[in-house]
């Protein structure tokens, strides 16, 4: 079995749909994928994600189904009245008021990763400050809950910490989704802390990672990747990749986001 995480297109957020740039991100992966043999499409509900798939829905005449669970991880923490989450989060922008906005929490300072033992606990990364505050086990549980029975009707059933294979298929789903999410979906499926791949792991807008299930014992299948965020619709036909997703390569490049 195959499984295509794809990042929507350049986003406008304001309008949650796609920049010019992303439209254009979205019609060169459409191309792409046209030679992918995809069975079956999911996507997020967010307009964003719903307009980057349409391109390729139309290109392969399938139709595609939206899932709730797709849609981005639902991660904001109020930095209010927390001095020690304020240092975190530098560049956190201030309302009229004075007070902070909302910030998503895994843009926090990476160094902060080492300063509690939480983040990178395989178990327990749900106790660190944020996840607490922000009830992350729950919210990643309907992801991870989600994601397990759409594989249970293709045959694989989470089992502890693997998949049992109740009948093979090699057939290819594309999940049209966010980044965010996407790292959760890693992280279920890896059983790994989702913060080492928020922070560790950058897939550009329209940016394809590919899974295959590789089952070496009859009966047990594991999830490997092929590819993490590949963009080679964009560079074949000359197009810069969007920087959206990324932070200052070096800090003195005042124009990329810190």
């Amino acid at each position: 079995m195959r499984l295509l995480l794809i990042r929507h297109g350049d986003p406008d957020y304001e309008h949650d749909s796609l920049t010019p740039a992303g439209e254009r991100e979205a019609q060169l992966l459409a191309e792409l994928l046209k030679q992918e043999s995809i069975d079956h499409i999911y996507m997020s509900p967010l307009g964003r994600a719903q307009k980057t798939a349409s391109y390729t829905e139309e290109a392969l005449g399938l139709q595609g189904e939206t899932v709730d669970w797709l849609q981005e991880f639902p991660g904001t923490l109020d930095v209010n009245g927390y001095p020690d989450l304020q240092a975190m989060y530098p560049d956190t922008q201030k309302r009229p008021d004075g007070t902070y906005e909302n910030r998503i929490f895994w843009d926090m300072l990476p160094q902060y990763l080492s300063m509690d033992p939480h983040y990178l606990d395989n178990s327990d990364w749900d106790k660190s400050p944020e996840g607490v505050r922000c009830r992350l086990r729950d919210e990643y549980d309907k992801v991870a809950n989600g994601l397990d029975q759409l594989l249970s009707d293709y045959g694989y059933v989470r089992a502890g910490q693997h998949y049992s294979v109740g009948k093979e298929s090699t057939e290819t789903i594309a999940f049209f989704c966010h980044f965010g999410v996407s790292c959760v979906l890693l992280s279920h499926l890896w059983n790994c802390t989702p913060y080492l791949l928020w922070h560790s792991l950058c897939m550009l807008p329209s940016s394809v990672t590919e899974l295959v299930t590789e089952e070496r014992e009859r009966g047990i299948a594991s999830f490997r990747a092929l590819r993490i965020g590949d963009t080679q619709h964009l560079t074949r036909a000359g197009v810069e990749p969007s920087f959206s997703a990324r932070f200052c390569e070096v800090y003195s490049k005042m124009e990329q986001r810190h």
